[in-house]
């Protein structure tokens, strides 16, 4: 249910009431559980139009929310802040239609988007590092709200498998197979490494590779097949991190820089036809009036070289194209490194001027800041590397495991590992995306791996949590009715009303930290709501009645952890 959409428009209809219609309302949560659940604040600045006493206006609105029974109290406060309780009647009628409804009362859209998700993008030259982390796990928990919300969500993961550097690969793959007929690429940067200081140090072996890249870009099909062989191998790389991180990227979501390659051209000569890309120096240019420098020059944007070069820009044109005329995309989502911002934001621009992106159209750059190290700086290895993705998630889980290990030394050791995987892997993906995404965050395994404070695994114990409650409880009322008679009974029904309102903030914004958060306090209150309102001592009704504020509970951490992709257990 969407909370705070119903309380506005109560507000608004006693703010009309009382005469103020076309005021600005805004509606927050109360400071304190001490001063309610919700605060209006918006009677001031109508009372400043009037001339007249906020307070006494305020009162005048306050007194007309009083009589609808969505709330318990309305209370003025200050000069004209009005303070809401809602009533233990309302939340207990919506939770229970919340427990009847498999989307945990989640309205589904009414109009549905066609959303178009860029993530993950390696480029397969290479295996997959840190820097791929947060662009992964951030798109892929896009694509689980915006789907669960009913839209319809396309996938893409734009890799890099195309360019002058293939040739210089397939090249040393045929190399390393007339020498060896069983060869196999097992370290993709060991191969690229060998690979480059052979094209630096062997003239001869240059010019192989720069045939083999002519040879590529005209189809030769004896070189493309190398190529995709080459490509499939860089693909079941990355795939074993898609696996070990559960995100939802599969094989067909592949729509890589080859994809363009065909019609990279075309876009070029639509583009001068339109009069939008103009020769300058021998470069074909897009002058977009929007990007000005100092001088007051529009910015360049190349989309061919001198020598009739692509770049990286003329495939991004093309690939919006796609989307919006093959995929009908009703918005589409860049989960890029912030420091690619510029770039994108330019690309809409050509776009929109060109008529490919019309304005019906969203595009979205959704940036996001670096994985630091304890010492401030990006994210390396202790001799100075690139951290390799697959070893830091198996680190994550050795450490996750040998944690479980200590706490609970009798378990068998298949049920320990399994434990440290979904505790391992879920610290890794919570400790990303409960921050903001567009700040750079500092990796620490201590905290992440912590199961106190806002972590995966406090998360993952408070729903384990909840399980043993049910696992204790035997036989219950699965329909009994919801009372909420005590403070910290009716705060967490508040609480477990606003998941919906948080999903739509998400979906909206693209901050999947606003859900981690929501979680996190959601967990709080329930632990708090635990040790002051016993479930299992209780009796009769009011035990059915906790149970189900349980049960709910748990569902909603369930889910709302797996749309951040994290799982959940039934035991730690």
């Amino acid at each position: 249910m969407k909370l705070h959409q119903i309380i506005s428009q109560i507000a608004e209809q006693a703010f009309a009431q009382a005469g103020l219609a076309g005021n600005p309302i805004v509606l927050q949560p109360a400071k304190s559980a001490e001063f309610g659940d919700f605060q209006i604040n918006g009677v001031m600045g109508a009372a400043k139009k009037l001339k007249q006493n906020p307070r006494d206006l305020a009162v005048q609105v306050a007194d007309i929310l009083k009589q609808n029974a969505t709330f318990s109290s309305a209370e003025v406060a200050g000069a004209g802040f009005i303070n809401l309780r809602l009533s233990p009647e309302f939340l207990a009628q919506h939770l229970s239609g919340c427990l009847k409804d498999k989307h945990l009362g989640v309205e589904q859209a009414t109009q549905p988007k066609t959303v178009v998700i860029d993530y993950s993008s390696p480029n397969l030259a290479k295996e997959m590092h840190v820097g791929h982390l947060r662009s992964s796990i951030i798109g892929d928990s896009l694509a689980r709200v915006l789907g669960y919300l009913g839209n319809t969500v396309i996938r893409q993961n734009h890799v890099g498998d195309w360019g002058t550097q293939f040739g210089m690969l397939v090249a040393y793959m045929v190399e390393q197979q007339a020498h060896n007929a069983t060869f196999e690429l097992a370290d993709l940067e060991e191969f690229y490494r060998n690979a480059k200081i052979r094209f630096d140090e062997d003239e001869n072996f240059a010019n192989t590779a720069r045939e083999y890249v002519v040879k590529l870009q005209s189809g030769d099909e004896t070189v493309l097949a190398l190529w995709r062989q080459f490509v499939d191998i860089s693909l079941d790389h990355a795939e074993e991190v898609y696996r070990k991180l559960g995100l939802l990227l599969q094989r067909e979501d592949v729509a890589g820089e080859s994809k363009y390659n065909d019609d990279l051209q075309n876009v070029v000569d639509e583009l001068v036809q339109l009069g939008y890309a103009v020769d300058d120096k021998g470069a074909k240019v897009v002058f977009l009036d929007e990007f000005k420098n100092k001088d007051d020059e529009p910015a360049g944007f190349i989309v061919q070289k001198q020598d009739g070069g692509f770049l990286y820009s003329t495939t991004d044109l093309a690939c919006i194209r796609y989307r919006v005329r093959s995929l009908k995309a009703d918005r589409i989502m860049y989960v890029v490194d912030t420091r690619q911002s510029l770039h994108f934001q330019q690309a809409f621009a050509a776009t929109r001027k060109s008529g490919w992106l019309p304005e019906n159209v969203l595009a979205e750059f959704i940036g996001f800041g670096m994985m630091l190290g304890k010492d401030g700086k990006p994210f390396k290895t202790r001799s100075g590397g690139t951290v390799k993705l697959i070893e830091l998630l198996n680190e994550a889980v050795e450490r996750a495991t040998a944690l479980v290990r200590e706490k609970n030394p009798d378990l068998p050791a298949e049920t320990a590992a399994k434990i440290g995987t979904v505790v391992g892997i879920g610290a890794v993906k919570y400790a990303d995306l409960s921050k903001n995404r567009n700040s750079d965050y500092v990796f620490d395994w201590e905290n992440m791996l912590s199961f106190e404070g806002n972590t995966a695994p406090y998360l993952q114990y408070a729903y384990t949590r909840v399980q043993s409650v049910f696992k204790k409880a035997g036989e219950w009322n699965t329909q009994a009715a919801i009372t909420l008679n005590e403070p910290l009974e009716q705060q967490l029904a508040v609480e477990l009303l606003k998941f919906e309102d948080v999903l739509q903030s998400v979906a909206e914004t693209s901050f999947p930290h606003y859900l981690a958060n929501y979680l996190y306090q959601l967990a709080t209150l329930f632990s708090r709501f635990y040790e002051a309102c016993p479930i299992l001592k209780a009796e009769g009704a009011v035990r059915d009645s906790r149970l189900q504020l349980a049960k709910l509970t748990g569902e909603t951490l369930q889910q709302g952890l797996s749309l951040l992709g994290i799982e959940t257990l039934e035991m730690m």
